[in-house]
């Protein structure tokens, strides 16, 4: 029974190589910033990207015609069914389910159409709840995931177990990222089913808006390394270009970077210039109290690798959120 999804793509040139890269619904808003943001032209060099494309079955022969119809060299590979903590613990099975589909039928198809490199994304959710901190690329596989999100955690890990079978059965030198929270403009800004940055932003715009105090979801003493979806953007053209490994690899923020959700909050507050009261209900779930994450093999290759400031990148943010917010996805 094909899973239908929302999975749609861009089709470009990046340098000599043909570039495809799949998205969903959910969020990489680097796939937008690859499209439209003028400070990665020169990661484009024809940068044609003519829109959305189509919704399409996620059915592994509507996958195979996509293949078919562009023949690309390179994949850049964003497509999954995601969401929040709270979506995540009430759908485990359906983040399971629909991300095995997803990913089998990119990675398989890729490699039936002689794709070159296939750069998938991951996320830090999938490493094992019990761990020692910082947590690197070596743990992913070293016990369960946190239960909140295990459908999701799962399926994600199996992306790793495919590329390592590909390259031990032919040679393919498919890889895949794992960035830590992303936030940035295009984001799901639904305050259910969003993920926490872009979740805030929306509430607090809508508590100024009415004059209502602001409601954080949780104690605020969770801590998260968050990563700009533009400087994530920069990151992935980096793997595509020049990354060769097959084991994957950390994109973050360092460790000094960490920072509380309350710690975000109030940057959000600044930068919207909320004057209200903001309550931490502690009746919600904190969900993972941290993830802390080594970026020690990503400063290997790019020491001087620069990240956009928080506070900056959360104004650039919510000044977008702002301006659109009528078109904005919530």
């Amino acid at each position: 029974m094909p899973i239908l999804c929302d999975h749609y793509y861009i089709f470009g040139t990046l340098a000599t190589q043909d570039v495809y890269l799949t998205w969903m619904d959910g969020f990489c808003s680097s796939t937008r910033l690859l499209r439209s943001d003028h400070r990665l032209s020169m990661g484009l060099r024809s940068g044609e990207f003519p829109g959305q494309g189509s919704k399409i079955s996620m059915s592994a022969e509507e996958t195979r015609a996509v293949f078919e119809r562009h023949r690309p060299t390179h994949v850049i590979h964003l497509a999954a069914m995601v969401g929040g903590l709270f979506r995540n613990m009430r759908q485990n099975l359906d983040f399971w389910r629909n991300n095995v589909f997803i990913n089998d039928n990119v990675l398989q198809a890729a490699h039936d159409f002689d794709v070159v490199k296939v750069v998938s994304c991951l996320s830090t959710c999938i490493f094992p709840d019990k761990t020692t901190y910082p947590i690197d690329e070596s743990m992913i596989h070293n016990g369960p995931p946190h239960e909140t999100n295990f459908g999701y955690a799962y399926a994600k890990r199996m992306i790793d177990v495919q590329n390592r079978a590909l390259f031990q059965q032919y040679g393919r030198r498919y890889t895949a990222v794992i960035p830590t929270n992303v936030f940035g403009p295009h984001d799901n800004y639904n305050i259910e089913d969003g993920h926490v940055l872009p979740g805030l932003i929306h509430k607090t715009y809508l508590a100024k808006k009415e004059g209502t105090p602001l409601q954080v979801w949780g104690s605020g003493r969770a801590l998260r390394q968050f990563i700009y979806s533009l400087d994530l953007a920069r990151l992935f053209l980096w793997v595509l270009r020049e990354y060769d490994e097959v084991e994957p690899i950390i994109l973050s923020v360092g460790e000094e970077d960490e920072l509380s959700i309350k710690f975000a909050a109030d940057a959000v507050v600044e930068a919207l210039g909320f004057e209200g009261d903001v309550i931490y209900d502690t009746s919600k779930a904190d969900g993972q109290f941290k993830k802390t994450a080594s970026n020690a093999k990503l400063r290997k290759y790019l020491p001087d690798f620069k990240f956009t400031p928080f506070r900056a990148a959360i104004k650039e943010t919510c000044d977008w959120f702002v301006a659109n917010y009528d078109s904005a996805r919530k």
